[in-house]
């Protein structure tokens, strides 16, 4: 297989625990915008949170990611299908899918490629979405010790792409005919260790402990403590999606 930014294999177990799922509406939404919901396909899948939610509406999906170590964690789902694969070579036989997802991945593709991949196989007609979350928000005690971490201790290790995911997809190149979309936001209860583990999947981090040979998360992890001091205290944790959908 062709290289590709990998910024995760090396911690998939722990991308498939604690990366937080999509809104099932978000993906009821793309669904009812479809005609036929006999296939849809995922891109970029990652642990498969999109694609078992879409099984809930489709038929079948395929989906497809280009790490094995990915794809191996995935969630298992009797009409979800996964297959190793980039985002412009799918397998699939032209215009045989109702809808294409892409969450929290399109800025890692080669879109020119990808989007020729999307026309090949989509049918007429058919629905292409692409989402992001960005920024994480808990509250104000919280945010001002997350944002320190996140744009000053680890900021410079953030992969160039990132600035896709702030601009939240409003820079990308989306070559269909834009739909209207909803305000969405991904909402979760989370403890603090299970935030610690959500933090610890960020590819910055992952780039920050290859070049420094320390983890980040355990200073931070002090940090937060602070003030977040009950470690087992559950706190809403948020994040706003972005979202992009359009019809071939």
């Amino acid at each position: 297989m062709t290289s590709f930014a990998d910024h995760f294999s090396d911690h998939a177990g722990a991308y498939a625990e604690y990366r937080p799922s999509y809104p099932p509406g978000l993906v009821a939404y793309l669904a009812s915008l479809c005609e036929r919901h006999a296939l849809a396909w995922d891109v970029g899948t990652g642990s498969g949170q999109a694609a078992v939610l879409l099984a809930e509406h489709f038929g079948r999906v395929l989906a497809t990611d280009a790490s094995a170590e990915q794809v191996g964690h995935a969630q298992r789902h009797p009409r979800v299908e996964y297959r190793l694969a980039l985002a412009q070579d799918s397998g699939l036989p032209p215009q045989s899918v109702d809808l294409v997802t892409v969450a929290q991945a399109l800025h890692w593709f080669d879109l020119p490629r990808f989007y020729a991949e999307v026309r090949r196989v989509a049918r007429p007609g058919g629905v292409v979405a692409g989402w992001c979350y960005g920024k994480v928000r808990i509250d104000p005690e919280v945010d001002p010790v997350v944002e320190r971490f996140y744009a000053g201790r680890v900021g410079r290790y953030w992969p160039p792409e990132r600035r896709h995911v702030e601009a939240g997809y409003r820079d990308l190149d989306f070559p269909f005919e834009e739909l209207p979309t909803e305000a969405w936001a991904l909402e979760v209860q989370l403890t603090r260790g299970e935030f610690l583990g959500y933090v610890a999947t960020w590819s910055a981090v992952a780039a920050a402990r290859k070049v420094g040979g320390v983890d980040p998360t355990v200073a931070f992890g002090l940090e937060l403590a602070a003030v977040w001091p009950e470690i087992n205290q559950r706190r809403q944790v948020s994040w706003p999606i972005a979202l992009r959908a359009g019809r071939l």
